[in-house]
């Protein structure tokens, strides 16, 4: 862990004991240490000055929000960020922010699952490099058709394992099949077996999350919501999650009987112990309480203007 990470720690774990008023037992278990090391870091960081009155941080966090959002949405691991003056820091700052939060759950990991998107492509292009024994990372879900973009979920998973030189594993296939016996062949295939084993003992995952219209930018989709999503009023989606549509109360409104999703099943996703979502534009605030209210994520990030904004919405 270089100086700056190791800075970074301390000034977290501060912000979670002073501001978030955590107890010290639950800190052990967010951060996978002692309790004898958690006091150490709290001492260390109090003689260094990061502590005083204040906590000096490059990622000032809203904690009184945190805390009224955390316990009205029962959500225990939940960052908001107040964003710098300078419009042009705002994506940094929560991209380097998630990405070492992110990077701290991974070297408690074997397996990683990624989706894709601009959000967890940024947040990936702010890893720093580090060592891992025995992890792979892999998709969990099929792509996204943005072949000709950065953020094609593919490229995620060999982004993530360059920084850790480890291993990684692909799903060659769309996000959605209509036909079921198509898509149950095709997972069945021996292409796709290693993909599919590895999501299944995934032990974290990382996502954006996304909205009706990031389905209707893509033209394959576009023309065949109807059969992708049979019998879900498309007016009532706040937001996707893992591919699959969900109204503002946090329900998903496809059943497991018309999923059409190339993915894991959704309640094996759902049970992978840590799960990350990162969301960056204002316009997400219905998505991001909807993912809330359902629990799809026990770490959330984002800014202080989506936090007022999904508080509005409460």
């Amino acid at each position: 862990m270089t100086d700056k990470e190791h800075t970074l720690l301390l000034a977290s774990i501060a912000q979670d004991f002073y501001l978030s008023k955590l107890p010290i037992s639950d800190i052990t278990k967010k951060y996978d240490l002692s309790r004898y090391l958690i006091t150490k870091y709290l001492d260390e960081a109090l003689a260094r000055g990061i502590v005083d009155i204040n906590i000096h941080t490059d990622y000032a966090r809203n904690a009184k929000l945190e805390k009224q959002l955390s316990q009205a949405l029962n959500i225990k691991h939940l960052y908001i960020l107040r964003e710098p003056v300078s419009p042009s820091k705002r994506q940094g700052v929560l991209t380097s922010f998630a990405a070492h939060q992110v990077q701290a759950a991974i070297a408690q990991s074997h397996v990683v699952g990624l989706s894709w998107g601009e959000t967890v492509f940024a947040v990936l292009d702010a890893f720093s490099r580090q060592e891992a024994d025995d992890l792979t990372f892999t998709q969990y879900l099929g792509e996204n058709m943005k072949y000709r973009s950065s953020s094609g979920s593919m490229r995620m998973v060999q982004k993530a394992a360059s920084s850790y030189d480890a291993a990684y594993t692909t799903i060659p296939g769309p996000l959605y099949i209509v036909n079921d016996q198509v898509r149950q062949g095709i997972i069945q295939e021996p292409s796709m077996t290693e993909a599919f084993e590895n999501a299944a003992q995934m032990d974290m995952l990382l996502s954006g999350l996304g909205t009706i219209e990031s389905i209707n930018a893509i033209p394959a989709w576009r023309s065949a919501k109807e059969a992708i999503f049979p019998g879900v009023d498309l007016d009532q989606v706040a937001g996707m999650a893992f591919g699959r549509p969900y109204d503002i109360n946090g329900n998903f409104l496809i059943d497991q009987a018309n999923d059409k999703t190339f993915s894991l099943p959704l309640e094996q996703i759902l049970q992978v112990p840590r799960r990350f979502a990162v969301v960056q534009r204002r316009s997400k605030a219905s998505a991001a309480l909807g993912a809330l209210r359902g629990s799809f994520f026990t770490d959330m990030i984002f800014t202080e203007t989506i936090a007022m904004k999904v508080q509005k919405l409460l």
